[in-house]
């Protein structure tokens, strides 16, 4: 008993994860390493992905407030030259959208609406790009944390059959080493997991700008007719 407590309140060692999971070099530590590595990879796609989606989104986000009203205006001069050089020179969702309804001007307004919702389609498409592989690192992630807890476990056990009696500093070790692949793991995954809800809410944001703008400029063509 006093063996156990001496254990359980000695000072720990200064050691480096990569310490820690590779052990005594063997095949528990090759796994455990083997594991991690595919973790990180995982987290620096996430983090890619996440940072280069959040960028492009919030810029295809940022539209002047005055662009509309500046269609609006050019529009109603039959000014359309000017009109479809506004939207070119604007970088943005709405702007290719629009420009595909001015270049649509004067055949039906259902032709121009499908044209419309058509670009608008392929522009949710780029923003949503890469999302779904955000998605599958969130759910994978875990799991290949648990699998290296799980073969770790198998390791440690089998190694303390094999060794016979085994007291707590062992049994301890062999368990804490398995699962700080778990660990690793799940935070690669809730980060995944937040970052992709955050992404997904963010284009939703985009698209409501994008319906708007289509409804304030289908309204637009019927305004002479009216």
């Amino acid at each position: 008993m006093s063996d156990q407590f001496i254990f359980l309140f000695q000072e720990p060692k200064n050691q480096s994860l990569f310490d820690i999971i590779w052990g005594d070099g063997g095949i528990g530590g090759i796994l455990g390493i083997t594991v991690l590595i595919v973790l990180f990879v995982l987290a620096v796609v996430a983090i890619y992905i996440f940072v280069e989606r959040l960028l492009t989104i919030q810029k295809a986000a940022r539209v002047d407030n005055s662009f509309m009203n500046n269609i609006r205006a050019n529009v109603a001069a039959g000014n359309i030259a000017g009109a479809k050089a506004l939207c070119q020179t604007t970088d943005s969702p709405v702007a290719r959208m629009v420009e595909k309804g001015i270049m649509r001007i004067g055949k039906p307004l259902r032709d121009i609406d499908t044209a419309i919702e058509n670009v608008g389609n392929l522009e949710i498409f780029k923003l949503e790009k890469n999302l779904s592989r955000l998605a599958s690192i969130a759910g994978a992630a875990p799991m290949i944390g648990f699998f290296g807890t799980v073969t770790g476990m198998i390791l440690a056990f089998y190694k303390m059959s094999e060794a016979g009696n085994v007291g707590p500093k062992e049994l301890a070790s062999g368990i804490y080493v398995a699962l700080i692949t778990t660990a690793v793991g799940l935070a690669i995954g809730i980060f995944a997991f937040i970052g992709y809800n955050l992404l997904v809410a963010n284009v939703e944001k985009v698209i409501f700008k994008m319906e708007r703008t289509t409804v304030e400029f289908m309204d637009l063509l019927q305004e002479p007719a009216s």
